[in-house]
């Protein structure tokens, strides 16, 4: 498929999608969020990683505002429910690790799309805001269940309402993202975390983040049990009986993914 917004590179198991509208910082516009979708989809078939970037300065400045027309008419609960939210469950729901690599700015719904990755690695020069209450509206594109997660209710609240920009190390420090990493090895670094996941086991991935999500709604006797059976179905695979082979050879492990 040949994409207008976004670019899309297949190399050595990384799916790369780069947001490609620099000279609007990136902003998300219809078509944007539709193509988005569909190569965060590709990618969950065809990669063993997804790495989601930004073109230019900015990773992501949010809704494009100038997108579409009289704010009078603007339906942003369709929108959302519509265009937003099979995004975000592409992001959310890939079968595969998915790295935002946060290479400048990331506001209101630019950051949220940052957040609904597995792992979310910054420059240091860049920063994250919830922008909305600056024109009136309030944390979407998952906002308002992504930073209550990672942060807590005080910080979530304190962010959102105050709108002030945090910078990736703070960001860093309070668990909103996995790490800052100065901007002259950003990319080095990001790459590298990228070829690590996909030279990795990619059913113990997928195995893993069901664990970890399905824990906030399960009291614990239902996590050891959803633990159980998901340890059951990675001790069935070629790549635990690598593991377990490379171990004793004293060697590293050549899993096969999927």
């Amino acid at each position: 498929m040949n994409y207008d917004t976004i670019t899309y590179d297949l190399d050595g198991g990384i799916a790369t999608i780069t947001l490609n509208r620099a000279d609007v910082m990136n902003a998300l516009n219809t078509q944007m969020r539709a193509e988005i979708t569909e190569a965060v989809r590709r990618a969950g078939r065809e990669a063993r990683v997804v790495v989601l970037t930004g073109s230019g300065r900015a990773f992501c400045s949010g809704q494009d505002l100038g997108d579409g027309a009289n704010i009078n008419r603007l339906d942003l609960e369709r929108t959302l429910r519509d265009e937003y939210v099979p995004m975000l469950r592409a992001i959310f729901d890939c079968p595969v690790p998915t790295i935002s690599a946060v290479n400048g700015p990331a506001a209101g719904a630019g950051a949220n799309l940052a957040l609904a990755a597995d792992v979310v690695i910054a420059t240091e020069s860049a920063y994250f805001v919830q922008a909305f209450t600056r024109i009136g509206l309030i944390p979407d594109a998952g906002g308002t269940w992504f930073l209550p997660r990672q942060i807590g209710l005080a910080k979530a609240m304190g962010a959102a309402l105050f709108a002030d920009k945090i910078a990736a190390q703070s960001a860093a420090d309070m668990g909103m993202i996995w790490e800052a990493v100065p901007d002259e090895s950003f990319a080095e670094h990001y790459k590298s975390r990228a070829a690590h996941l996909a030279n990795g086991p990619t059913e113990a991935y997928r195995h893993l983040k069901t664990a970890l999500r399905g824990s906030f709604d399960n009291d614990l006797e239902a996590q050891l049990t959803l633990e159980a059976k998901l340890q059951g179905k990675c001790g069935k695979t070629r790549d635990f009986k690598e593991g377990v082979i490379a171990f004793a050879e004293k060697r590293p492990a050549l899993f096969e993914g999927r």
